[in-house]
């Protein structure tokens, strides 16, 4: 069935569902679609308002992303029940009858995109929804080397993350600019990088960047990258985006955060020949004996806090403080991941 056939097909089941009289406030008219995911068919509804609903089956156990919530377009997680059946369902609603004719052509693309990728509706759903999104989005600058390096050092941790679990973009907290790159529950990571070939020496901002949360425990992962050239060796920098997309559950929201740390799918072309290796990596407890100043430290030594704006370098170029163990860090990374579920 092409494009114009099932545009057809979905005006026509509106227009029957909108004939039907309504029964109750909280049921929906609905009709089932010629287009299945491994949950079942796609439905169309009407509810008791008028407005129009596509709903993606998906498992009982599945988050929707919040956020959408009105004033044109609303996505909630629904049950939907007969006499003979329980199914929940992703529900994305159209809030005005003004433009139930754009919802009809993003419903055209929704079922495309699913068609493409029935065991995973959502994120289907979650492409289509931010491909609009990204004609109303606004562009910023190009990152500079040093931007670029830092956000490929966060995204090299938030991929680690994300192979563990395609929801870890919820713990990457750095483009909102948190103390900490990373927290999940009580386990926070700081992410610093260079592309010196000298020395360990990265910069802290702020008395509160190198203090862990509470009852909790901060680490350091420090990576010294080599921009190789567009040839070279390592991973270019769109394929580390890339990985994070495809791992990550929810594009959308991902694509949301990269725009905060300054990327933008429009910019790609900028960052094309742009490749980094992994020179070395070092993770470091931070802990009592670790190099650096705390607000937390200062107030236990009767030292008065009251200077704004602080950053300084730690030199962690020597052997001490010693670097955490391999089995140390996934320690570390697997116990991030289970706090925050």
């Amino acid at each position: 069935m092409n494009d114009d056939e099932l545009r057809s097909l979905v005006e026509e089941q509106w227009r029957a569902l909108e004939a039907e009289a309504a029964t109750g406030e909280r049921r929906l008219r609905v009709c089932h679609l010629p287009v299945a995911v491994d949950s079942g068919p796609l439905v169309l509804a009407v509810d008791h308002e008028g407005y129009r609903h596509v709903l993606l089956p998906i498992p009982v156990h599945r988050k929707v992303r919040q956020g959408l919530d009105g004033p044109v377009l609303r996505l909630r997680k629904r049950p939907l029940e007969d006499a003979k059946t329980y199914q929940t369902y992703a529900d994305l609603a159209c809030l005005r009858h003004d433009v139930d004719d754009l919802f009809t052509e993003l419903c055209i693309d929704v079922l495309g995109a699913v068609g493409e990728l029935p065991d995973n509706p959502v994120k289907a759903l979650y492409r289509v929804l931010d491909r609009w999104k990204a004609l109303f989005r606004t562009q910023g600058k190009p990152l500079g080397p040093d931007e670029l390096a830092g956000l490929f050092g966060e995204l090299t941790v938030l991929n680690r993350l994300l192979r563990k679990d395609p929801s870890a973009h919820l713990i990457w907290y750095g483009p909102d600019g948190y103390r900490h790159d990373f927290l999940g529950g009580t386990s926070a990571v700081e992410v610093k990088t260079s592309t010196s070939s000298e020395g360990r020496r990265p910069r802290i901002h702020g008395l509160d960047q190198l203090e862990a949360p509470e009852h909790g425990a901060l680490c350091l992962a420090w990576f010294r990258l080599e921009r190789t050239g567009a040839n070279g060796v390592g991973t270019t920098f769109t394929e580390a985006v890339g990985e994070a997309l495809r791992l990550c559950d929810d594009e959308s929201a991902l694509l949301d955060l990269l725009a905060l740390a300054g990327y933008h799918p429009a910019d790609a072309d900028h960052y094309q020949e742009v490749r980094f290796a992994i020179a070395e990596e070092r993770w470091y407890a931070v802990e009592a004996d670790f190099p650096g100043l705390t607000a937390r430290a200062l107030t236990a030594a009767g030292v008065p806090v009251s200077v704004l704006d602080v950053q300084y370098t730690i030199d962690l170029s020597g052997e001490v403080p010693a670097p955490l163990p391999l089995d140390q860090i996934s320690q570390m990374i697997d116990g991030m991941i289970q706090e925050y579920v």
